[in-house]
């Protein structure tokens, strides 16, 4: 009996409580996935935007190169992968910079 004494109260004021809850629930989405989320994808838009000649990069795909040229008009990277082996790359595909290899 109790049992329905208090499934009967939750359904009778879990109107507000209800509403507040998803409101929290979506609250906590929000600042422990798509905040950081943004915040990496900034981080990988500056970083494509001031690639320089020289600079070690890593793409989407995992080829590791040089910077050769960077193509202000078009978004393309000419990458050195290889010596003599040049390829061109979206800007886009480019995410981190090498980690240094000793």
């Amino acid at each position: 009996m109790t049992l329905t004494v208090l499934a009967a109260q939750a359904a009778g004021g879990g109107g507000t409580s209800m509403i507040i809850m998803l409101v929290v629930m979506f609250a906590i989405m929000y600042f422990f996935m798509i905040r950081p989320q943004q915040k990496k994808q900034k981080e990988i838009r500056n970083f494509q935007n001031s690639l320089k000649v020289g600079q070690k990069i890593v793409t989407g795909g995992g080829v590791h190169g040089e910077v050769k040229k960077v193509e202000l008009a078009e978004p393309l990277v000419e990458v050195e992968v290889a010596k003599g082996v040049v390829i061109k790359v979206e800007k886009s595909y480019i995410f981190a910079a090498a980690p240094e290899q000793k």
